[in-house]
């Protein structure tokens, strides 16, 4: 006997959602106010990783020790949480934290190793001239986002942006930092692995096991991991498990070993100008003004992410604009007070949204406040601080994968069955791949960039923007996109244009008054167009 046919509606596809379902609070519904400070507690320890990890990596090459560095890495946390509050109340208003980039490591280096800096002997003051050089450059380099974003040119930009081609740039925001995943995991496996493994029991295997309890381990899984595996890896330290080990592995495995807690004041207020006056060299300028607008493309693909694990609608172009203005005067304000780097929107707190399915404003906005309270309490901060690396690489392992499939998830207004949208999407993947690691495998290998001529800021500039895999795939998808067989009438459909119409202006979808709009009524002189 012949089995009954399937009803009609097992065969359709699932809806098209502009705002993501499913989750427990959007952007705009605030969790209650015991759940919204540990949810913005556990912010903070995320977004801790970057923080700890860029001056710890620049400032013994600017020939700082564990004070200096300890300062910086204050210093840099409390412009992250300044700028992450203005970010959410003048900004976007996206739950977005604003924190160190990656993108700012190259120009900075490059300026470490210029020639002027080199005949110096005194570390102190050759780290002291160094940042000077540095502040000098992100403050010129600020400029960039400021008038891109503020004057209106970033959104002509935008509104050309289709589900299409935000599907590879936002995915490469999120993939295209695999090698800070298990790469930094395998330096100490036996506290990196335990830290991916319990992660994920606790936040996608429990919550469905124990359904009673199960919200609080999924929203609370970071901390409960964090504490588990640091109380497993300070056992293994005092027990005297890597006694005889590698000076490498000490570093990475031991919790003892970040210098962050001696070298920390126990109470300190940044200010600008601390390490003195900034200095200007034109061609490190150019440079870092290639890393800003390379930070200001990856940003982009980050804001849509949020606007998506925030159930917020498609973010308008002028609102992204303002945002990116607003982005700019955070650059500026990391030049003034002398972090050593840049800022861009943390794309590992734009994965814990999803991993957490809140979204809440207020969230990211206590998450700010943490910062700029342990910032200043020094001791205290560097003790979350030296939360040893692997722990820190292993929730990366998480994160960046949701923010990643953010990006994907964008495909559900395309035609994947258009043979033009697989050669743009395959085309614009492999190429945001295969062309930076190009530029950083021969950089590995011949200590300088593939593009490598007399002009030093200029080999800075082409090497920064293609060693950035979101830049080169989104750029290469957002060409393509708008430029190939333009006059078929079949291809706007195809590239999901037509969906994200009603979001290409300020007022046509009513609900972006309650995502966007500013507070205090603010609008009124600020409109959003």
């Amino acid at each position: 006997m012949a089995a009954p046919a399937p009803k009609q509606e097992e065969l359709q596809p699932h809806a098209v959602r502009d705002q993501l379902p499913a989750v427990s609070y959007c952007l705009t519904s605030p969790p209650p106010w015991p759940e919204a400070i540990l949810l913005g507690f556990q912010h903070y320890l995320v977004m801790l990783g970057t923080t700890v990890i860029i001056p710890t990596a620049l400032v013994p090459q600017m020939g700082g020790g564990n004070e200096e560095k300890a300062r910086v890495i204050q210093t840099l946390l409390f412009v992250a949480g300044i700028n992450t509050l203005i970010q959410s109340v003048l900004g976007t208003r996206l739950p977005a934290v604003i924190g160190g980039s990656y993108t700012f490591v190259a120009p900075t280096i490059s300026i470490i190793l210029a020639g002027r800096y080199s005949g110096i002997v005194d570390p102190h003051e050759k780290f002291a001239r160094i940042m000077r050089g540095t502040q000098g450059a992100l403050i010129v380099a600020s400029t960039l986002q400021i008038i891109m974003g503020f004057s209106g040119l970033w959104r002509i930009v935008v509104r050309l942006l289709s589900p299409l081609s935000a599907a590879p740039l936002v995915a490469l925001v999120g993939f295209g930092l695999y090698e800070l995943g298990f790469p930094s995991v395998a330096k100490c496996i036996e506290i990196g692995l335990p830290q991916i493994l319990l992660l994920v029991a606790l936040s996608q295997y429990i919550p469905h096991l124990v359904p009673l309890v199960g919200t609080a381990f999924e929203r609370f899984a970071i901390i409960m991991s964090i504490v588990v595996v640091w109380l497993y890896a300070f056992f293994l330290t005092v027990g005297g498990a890597y006694k005889n080990a590698a000076p490498k592995t000490q570093f990475h495995c031991r919790t003892d070993r970040s210098g962050l807690v001696a070298g920390a004041p126990w109470i300190s207020v940044p200010y600008p100008f601390q390490w003195g006056a900034p200095t200007f060299d034109a061609g490190e300028c150019f440079a870092m003004m290639a890393a800003s607008f390379v930070a200001l493309v990856e940003s982009t693909g980050a804001f849509i992410a949020v606007s998506r694990y925030a159930s917020a609608t498609p973010c308008p172009p002028s609102v992204m604009s303002r945002g990116i203005g607003w982005q700019g005067v955070g650059i500026l304000l990391g030049g003034l007070f002398g972090t050593a780097n840049g800022s861009s929107v943390s794309v590992e707190n734009a994965g814990l949204l999803g991993l957490t399915r809140v979204g809440s404003r207020r969230v990211v906005q206590i998450s700010a406040g943490f910062m700029i309270f342990f910032s200043i309490l020094g001791k205290f901060g560097a003790v979350f601080a030296s939360i040893p690396g692997p722990i820190i690489a292993a929730i990366y392992c998480l994160l960046f994968a949701y923010v990643g499939m953010a990006g994907v998830g964008f495909l559900q207004f395309c035609n994947l069955n258009s043979f033009r949208t697989k050669f743009i999407l395959g085309f614009s993947l492999f190429m945001g791949l295969s062309v930076p690691q190009y530029f950083n495998e021969y950089t590995s290998v011949a200590g300088f960039g593939p593009v490598h001529t007399h002009a030093r800021w200029f080999n800075d500039m082409i090497n920064v923007v293609f060693s950035s895999k979101a830049f080169v795939g989104g750029a290469v998808a957002y060409f393509l996109d708008n430029t190939l067989h333009r006059r078929d009438g079949t291809v706007r459909k195809d590239r999901g244009h037509h969906f994200w119409d009603r979001f290409r202006s300020f007022k046509t979808d009513p609900r972006s008054e309650e995502f966007y709009s500013l507070p205090f009524n603010l609008n009124k002189f600020f409109p959003s167009f």
